[in-house]
């Protein structure tokens, strides 16, 4: 039902969403060249390896010795407002329609951070990661690896369709008021280098809650 549902809707909304994506491409063209894709491997159902596809946000810039600059230093202009509206993951609808995601879900990360979860963060892959979650409407990037993880873990064990929708609603939500697109003085989340404890009750969290 949930695989039936999110291809349903990516569908029904293919005539809004991919004349969009297609300006979004151009402006990305004229504005950092080529690729205008990013795309890099990540965990999915299972674990399972395949490739997320984005819009590129940052550009290839590398200091004198040939090392690729930080983050906040490659970040143009356009790509923190891509970023700002969740535009740059438009591309990932695609995923979903491959099989590789689904609407709602836990957000697919680096595959160097594997074998960095405890077992009850592992958890998270046994659904199939989403374009957002429950996650990012609690937080998004604001919040410590932990109790983004937490709440992964409670998604899996409390999935529904009413869930999801409720959900997809809050990102809309999230994304016009921008709240946690970064974590304090980071550009993006900051690398996660494994749990030193893990919370055991996953706090059920709404961003529309005072």
């Amino acid at each position: 039902m949930k695989r039936f549902f999110d291809c349903a809707l990516v569908l029904m909304m293919a005539p809004i969403w991919v004349p969009f994506l297609l300006i979004l491409v151009l402006c990305v063209w004229v504005g950092m060249g080529r690729p205008v894709f990013f795309t890099q491997e990540r965990p999915g159902l299972h674990g399972r390896i395949f490739k997320i596809i984005k819009l590129r946000t940052m550009k290839d810039a590398r200091a004198p010795d040939g090392s690729l600059l930080s983050d906040g230093e490659r970040l143009t202009r356009f790509g923190k407002f891509l970023r700002a509206v969740s535009l740059d993951e438009l591309p990932e609808l695609i995923n979903v329609l491959k099989g590789d995601m689904s609407l709602v879900g836990p957000r697919p990360l680096r595959v160097e951070y594997l074998p960095l979860y405890s077992l009850e963060q592992a958890r998270r892959h046994e659904v199939r990661p989403g374009i957002t979650g429950w996650a990012q409407v609690n937080g998004r990037n604001a919040i410590t690896w932990e109790e983004k993880f937490t709440m992964d873990v409670w998604y899996v064990d409390h999935q529904t369709l009413g869930l999801d929708l409720k959900i997809l609603f809050l990102t809309l939500w999230q994304v016009v008021s921008r709240e946690g697109i970064n974590a304090p003085g980071e550009a993006t989340m900051p690398f996660f280098r494994g749990s030193v404890q893990v919370d055991k009750e996953p706090p059920e969290k709404d961003t529309l809650r005072s």
